[in-house]
């Protein structure tokens, strides 16, 4: 009987794993401005959406207004924050540390970036803001961000042609909503591009936006440009 017993036990153990690998996780992520129903512009929470989709976990979304909180959001996320993941009962925030819970419970396939590339592009995001809500040309702002662009060209003609090489890490998904806002909303308000010139960006780029993850993911273009509007002209 002992036999059986641990039998039984090994059996409802293999039976709660491939359970639990097949119960869905639970994401609260931005609504659309003015389109409570419809995915949102936050990169954060595109990102951890590109990480569940690349690593194929099943999981639910919850669209949260963000003008328009619900109680029970505010209740797991008191700061208000999207995304928030829920791992073992608990509502876990912040991108960076859902992604590393992601890499840690879902192993497989691995999208852990080599130390030594994990912060290329982490100052293309911020320069982009300066530079999207700036109302003198002559400030530097383009300048800084078109820095930062071509440290990121540099990087991937050397390593290319993603940030780590032939396979995609968290980096990318990482830097792919980043510059599609960059993209967007530059192009709408400042009629800007990414300078011609940088061909290993283009190439870039065009690859994360190809990529089935990002297609199921992003926001559409006015989606992107409401949401930064009130922060364009405040």
């Amino acid at each position: 009987s002992v036999t059986k017993h641990t039998t039984f036990i090994r059996q409802f153990t293999f039976f709660l794993r491939i359970h639990s690998s097949q119960m869905a996780l639970e994401i609260a992520v931005k609504a659309a401005v003015g389109a409570p129903t419809i995915l949102g512009d936050c990169p954060f929470s595109q990102r951890v959406l590109l990480t569940l989709e690349e690593k194929k976990i099943t999981y639910n979304t919850h669209l949260i207004d963000v003008s328009n909180k619900p109680q029970w959001f505010l209740e797991v996320s008191p700061e208000g924050k999207v995304p928030v993941v829920k791992f073992d009962g608990k509502w876990v925030p912040d991108s960076d540390v859902i992604v590393g819970l992601l890499e840690e419970k879902y192993p497989e396939p691995p999208f852990v970036t080599p130390p030594q590339f994990s912060s290329v592009g982490s100052k293309i995001f911020g320069t982009f803001v300066s530079f999207l809500k700036s109302k003198d040309s002559n400030d530097g702002t383009e300048q800084a961000l078109v820095a930062e662009l071509n440290a990121l060209e540099e990087h991937l003609k050397a390593n290319g042609p993603y940030v780590a090489g032939e396979k995609v890490t968290a980096v990318d998904l990482s830097l792919a909503p980043k510059l599609y806002h960059v993209v967007v909303a530059l192009g709408h308000f400042k009629n800007w591009t990414i300078p011609e010139s940088l061909t290993h960006v283009h190439n870039y780029v065009k690859l994360l936006f190809a990529r089935e993850s990002f297609e199921k993911t992003k926001a559409a273009k006015e989606y992107i440009i409401a949401g930064w509007l009130p922060k364009v002209n405040p």
